[in-house]
């Protein structure tokens, strides 16, 4: 791997251009892989159109992969406008292939040559990658497997190593960290597979006994998952059974939280040369027409959130500091995109960390940066020249 310059960087309120890559006899080339088995396989779709849009292709090749929902390694059209959510239906990889055949990467840390293969021809070289921007969502991809398939194949990647995709997956682990490293978090509690499959009696007396202390309603979440898929409000103890299957078919592991009341912030954070620097905030308003910020209202309905958030000073120092501490203490790299409650008491309580935040034309994190100075091409341009100044394995 070349080693890159690293130009002074401005603040997120000073936008610089930035200077094509140097060290390459070509142009860096990108594998941009989207889709996969998750249920958020199409929101990983519409973020990877986005993407493809805004890469700078005077100065990186580019190499479209998608994850079939089946797990399909496809080589897909470089269409963006074939992407995107129709009829208030979301895209899949299918829509923008026509191979049959499975992209393979390399496993050979000295060759970083991809390959295209198909029953009964000859294997393709597709030629080597430089660094691959995995914009999958959910488990399959941003939970860390990716991740450790590119770390032994020695390909650079963006975003967050294996630990940090993990734990940035897992809400339960997710918490503790957070909590060891003295960040306030809400009341939760687990439902693990092995207690709902033996005993639902047990667990059914144990969430009413914390709803008895925390109050209703409950919000029953996928342990590991994201763009509330999966996730239900529950206002008394008829819904929880209900609630308990939605979110055991995307996962068998089950997080309960108690309603904290108070104002949703959120704040991305980005690598820069000198470290990680956090955006302007945001704020979701309530949401009417839906019972919480569900999926439908982030990407049918297309809720708006408020940029910057109405916030003092102080309290959008106080929340860029906490996001910047909930970056380092899960060991995350790249960017990541940290969920808030203020309360009524006027404390910050971290709800959740999202690794691989979407990146479609209304999502929340490039509309901060977008705020802070760093538009979207140059935010793209910063992750993947973090990714190649960085090298796999053990850092």
């Amino acid at each position: 791997m070349s080693n890159l310059p690293s130009p002074q960087s401005p603040g997120p309120d000073e936008p610089a251009a930035r200077p094509a890559p140097s060290g390459y006899a070509r142009k860096p080339r990108v594998a941009v892989v989207f889709g996969g088995r998750s249920s958020e396989h199409g929101v990983s779709v519409v973020t990877a159109a986005s993407l493809l849009r805004a890469i700078d292709r005077t100065k990186y090749d580019v190499l479209p992969i998608g994850i079939t929902t089946g797990g399909r390694w496809a080589l897909t059209a470089d269409a963006p406008d074939r992407m995107g959510i129709s009829d208030r239906t979301m895209p899949t990889v299918e829509q923008v292939t026509d191979q049959e055949g499975a992209v393979v990467l390399p496993i050979d840390p000295a060759n970083r040559e991809v390959v295209y293969t198909e029953t009964g021809a000859v294997p393709k070289a597709l030629g080597e990658v430089d660094v691959v921007f995995p914009l999958l969502h959910g488990p399959y991809g941003e939970d860390g497997t990716l991740q450790g398939l590119l770390e032994l194949s020695g390909v650079p990647y963006v975003g967050a190593g294996v630990l940090a995709s993990a734990v940035g997956m897992d809400k339960e682990y997710m918490k503790r960290i957070f909590t060891s490293f003295g960040l306030a978090v809400g009341p939760y509690t687990v439902v693990r597979p092995r207690e709902w499959e033996q005993d639902r009696a047990a667990v059914r007396d144990r969430l009413l006994g914390f709803a008895d202390d925390h109050g209703w309603p409950l919000f029953v979440k996928p342990a590991r998952g994201g763009s509330s898929f999966g996730i239900s409000k529950v206002d008394g103890p008829e819904g929880l059974d209900a609630a308990i299957a939605e979110a055991r078919r995307h996962d068998p592991k089950l997080v309960v939280e108690a309603l904290l009341r108070g104002r949703e912030i959120e704040c991305g954070v980005l690598e820069f040369e000198d470290g990680p620097r956090a955006s302007v905030p945001a704020e979701i308003p309530p949401v009417t027409t839906h019972a919480f910020y569900d999926f439908e209202a982030k990407y049918i309905d297309s809720a708006e959130g408020i940029v910057p958030a109405p916030l003092t000073p102080d309290q959008t120092a106080e929340v860029r500091r906490l996001a910047v501490a909930a970056f380092e203490a899960a060991s995350c790299e790249g960017l990541v995109r940290a969920d808030f409650f203020l309360l009524d008491s006027g404390e910050f309580v971290i709800n959740e960390i999202n690794t691989m935040p979407g990146f479609t034309p209304i999502s929340m994190y490039p509309r901060m940066w977008q705020e802070s100075g760093v538009d979207y091409p140059e935010l793209v341009d910063r992750l993947i020249q973090a990714a190649l100044r960085r090298s796999t394995g053990l850092r």
